[in-house]
């Protein structure tokens, strides 16, 4: 399958070091608030146990290391650990990942099916609705509305771009000179998508620890 990716436009201080905002399209938020769909398990399984902050990633080991002779014959490790999304809709950028199935249609290439007891090693690959991508995208796919550009504040706020939106901010920040800014376009796939989830989880600087190398000082 082909690597997904979307761009954003970032707008920056330079003076202050500091993403100000990101101009995103429709694909990039509904990315972002796909995040807010999966479960805890997945989180860690993408941002990976050593790099998590807290004691989360320690629950997930417990279960993970934990004998079956101490769990319920009719319960299974993987609903914890490989729990599904309960979001209706797959994002772009969330496509990169394989699917798997077995006969009950599982979804973890490593994991055995608790209900048909066979290996989760079947590849499948994302087929769009009726018109391809472009339709999909047109006609109500995803999330929110492909007819406006959006606001994707360092913090993660998101909201609909506009003009009064962008003076406010940059009145916020005490921003007086055109020259202090600069634009960057930059590609947003899975591994900078995966450095963005594990920000959030540890900033309100997302997009400038992501984007221009670690936090303001």
């Amino acid at each position: 399958m082909a690597k997904s990716s979307v761009s954003m436009k970032l707008l920056i201080n330079k003076e202050a070091g500091r993403v100000l905002y990101a101009e995103a399209s429709k694909d990039c938020v509904d990315f972002l608030f796909y995040i807010l769909s999966l479960p805890v398990a997945k989180l860690i399984s993408l941002v990976g146990k050593q790099q998590m902050v807290g004691c989360l990633a320690n629950l997930y080991d417990s279960v993970e290391n934990l004998n079956d002779s101490y769990i319920q014959p009719n319960k299974n490790k993987d609903a914890f650990l490989q729990p599904p999304t309960s979001c209706s809709y797959v994002p772009l950028l969330a496509l990169e990942d394989s699917f798997y199935t077995c006969a009950q249609s599982c979804n973890n290439p490593t994991a055995v099916c608790p209900s048909c007891r066979r290996f989760v090693n079947m590849a499948m690959h994302y087929v769009y609705p009726r018109g391809g991508k472009k339709q999909y995208c047109e006609e109500g796919g995803g999330f929110v509305r492909g007819v406006v550009s959006y606001m994707v504040m360092d913090d993660l706020v998101v909201k609909p771009m506009s003009t009064i939106s962008t003076l406010t901010l940059l009145s916020k920040f005490n921003v007086k000179e055109v020259g202090a800014l600069q634009e960057k376009v930059v590609h947003l796939g899975m591994p900078q998508a995966v450095k963005l989830l594990k920000a959030s989880l540890e900033t309100d600087e997302v997009l400038t620890t992501v984007f221009l190398k670690g936090p303001r000082k």
